[in-house]
């Protein structure tokens, strides 16, 4: 019996402001669909701060996974993994490649690893945990867990309620820290996941992201914002507590609402964002890294790997 070829997928990530946009717009054009790992492009309405692609470059190359959900909605890694799965079989079945792409590590990490062998919480301790944050706040959950999993402390962002949430739950059922479940460090077998990471130098990266930042002002950032508040939105919106959505509402929360003082706040927590990103990036295995002007070398490498971009 012949054995059916899996499918193929290529992922592509690295920390904000990288170049990830660029070099998909240079490479791959033709051939290529493409599933958006940003855990913030997936909710509508969140577009300047988001970074979300052009509509010229939604028109050349097909994308998935990019508004998709509602920003008061939850959307989480499993719900991306599931949607992914299904995407890179149909993607495939077309006779195209799957490009994954994005900084949402845990994403790129429950997809090509496959997930944990965390157990579910329960509800009742979801809501409590949830009702606590709001009583309290987000610097209380932070430091809560910090004195119980400093290890799942430094890889979660203070504004990131969702996995400082599951964290919180997960001990309180299990008594366990969340960073004790074993994770796989092993690719998946049933799909052929080509992993490229793209780096720059640090100098350089942290210019990148103040120029992206002044775009983003430049763009109508604080429209943006203005048009979300009117629906309603607030700090129990999900999609409100991505870096470039959650500084505003601190600013009006604080009273302190200064524009120079959100934009320097953006620009901190973006470097400090790509710090994360990259130590956690680095834990992956079997990655093959590239400075993304480096166009020549990852053509060759993904030739090697039996994907052509001619």
């Amino acid at each position: 019996m012949v054995k059916s070829p899996i499918d193929k997928a290529i992922v592509l990530f690295g920390p904000t402001a990288v170049g990830k946009t660029g070099l998909t717009e240079e490479l791959f054009s033709k051939g290529f669909e493409i599933i958006n790992a940003d855990s913030v492009q997936v909710y509508r309405y969140l577009d300047i701060a988001s970074a979300k692609p052009e509509k010229e470059l939604v028109e050349k190359i097909p994308h998935h996974c990019v508004d998709i959900r509602f920003p008061w909605e939850q959307y989480t890694s499993g719900d991306f993994c599931i949607d992914a799965e299904r995407l890179i079989k149909e993607i495939n079945s077309r006779g195209n490649i799957p490009l994954i792409t994005g900084g949402t590590a845990y994403y790129f990490r429950q997809l090509v690893y496959g997930p944990s062998l965390t157990p579910p919480s329960s509800p009742i301790t979801r809501e409590k945990v949830q009702r606590e944050i709001d009583e309290k706040g987000m610097d209380w959950a932070y430091e809560t867990l910090e004195s119980i999993d400093s290890v799942s402390a430094s890889r979660i962002g203070r504004s990131d309620r969702y996995r400082l949430s599951r964290a919180l739950e997960v001990y309180r059922d299990t008594g366990r820290p969340l960073s004790s479940f074993p994770v796989s460090d092993t690719l998946r077998s049933d799909i052929d996941f080509i992993l490229i990471g793209l780096v720059r130098p640090k100098e350089e990266l942290e210019e990148r992201i103040r120029l992206r930042v002044d775009i983003m002002f430049h763009n109508g950032a604080e429209e943006e914002i203005r048009k979300l508040l009117a629906l309603g939105a607030d700090s129990s919106w999900p999609g409100m507590q991505g870096i470039g959505y959650k500084e505003w509402l601190d600013a009006l929360e604080s009273g302190e609402y200064s524009i120079s003082t959100i934009k320097k706040e953006i620009v901190r927590n973006s470097v400090k964002y790509a710090k994360r990103q990259m130590t956690f990036f680095n834990s992956f295995e079997s990655v093959k890294w590239f400075d993304p002007r480096n166009t020549d070398s990852i053509r060759g490498y993904l030739e090697e790997r039996g994907v052509s971009l001619s």
